[in-house]
């Protein structure tokens, strides 16, 4: 019974041990993470696009008067709204998160509050997934909540 037992729990083990991160993995993505932002905070499109992985989506959780549903925005839209802020109006300032990653994949949990030309907009959390192509962690993935701050 005790050898069925171990049988059991040990690739539950060696997952959890993957699930583990180092500090450099976790700076390779938090860079990852904030190149999107800094593209934002200049107002460069190129950068911002940069961020992504060929493919990427970006989508928001909406709740209208009870009806959640999900809007997905393409990167290139969303890129191009950015080129058109001047650089310093678009801020996103995050809090602490979590990072977990597995292998090349990641994923960080980010609460945020969004500034635009010094006022805040909205505030939520972003999940971004992260994949590592060739060494370099690109973002898969972003999908957001948006409320009104207090």
């Amino acid at each position: 019974m005790k050898t069925l037992l171990l049988l059991l729990f040990l690739p539950l083990a060696s997952f959890a041990q993957t699930m583990e991160t180092t500090p450099q993995e976790d700076v390779a993505i938090m860079q990852a993470v904030d190149d999107l932002f800094e593209g934002m905070k200049k107002a460069d499109s190129s950068a911002v696009k940069a961020a992504f992985a060929s493919g990427a989506t970006l989508q928001t959780v909406t709740n209208t008067a009870g009806f959640v549903s999900v809007r997905t925005e393409s990167i290139s839209d969303f890129a191009s709204q950015v080129g058109k802020a001047k650089p310093g109006d678009l801020n996103e300032i995050i809090q602490p998160y979590q990072i977990q990653i597995d292998g090349d994949l990641a994923t960080a949990f980010i609460p945020y509050s969004f500034n635009y030309k010094g006022k805040t907009v909205h505030c939520g959390a972003n999940a971004f997934t992260l994949v590592r192509f060739n060494g370099v962690w690109k973002i898969q993935a972003i999908i957001d909540t948006r409320r009104k701050c207090l």
